[in-house]
């Protein structure tokens, strides 16, 4: 389901999923070995400073720094990326 892996990681099944396990995408060794489970909690961290939780990822966006922006785009990925 979902999408191509393009330019990120395909986000269907975003939630529960570990990070840097999607299959066709070439992740750091950073983002592959952080041992991150993606969920409302990690999401929230990470969508604040990517960088800052994960350091030597590739990830260019720098992130949301208001806390119901992060919210939003957690309940907006909860919808979008579900079964």
């Amino acid at each position: 389901m979902g999408g191509m892996t393009k330019q990120g990681p395909n986000l269907h099944g975003l939630f529960g999923r570990q990070s840097g396990g999607v299959d066709g995408f070439s992740y750091t060794a950073a983002n592959k070995n952080s041992g991150i489970l993606w969920g409302d909690d990690s999401l929230f961290e990470y969508l604040k400073n990517p960088k800052k939780m994960i350091p030597g990822t590739k990830m260019v966006f720098a992130g949301l720094k208001k806390e119901s922006e992060r919210r939003d785009l957690i309940a907006f990925l909860k919808k979008v990326t579900s079964d």
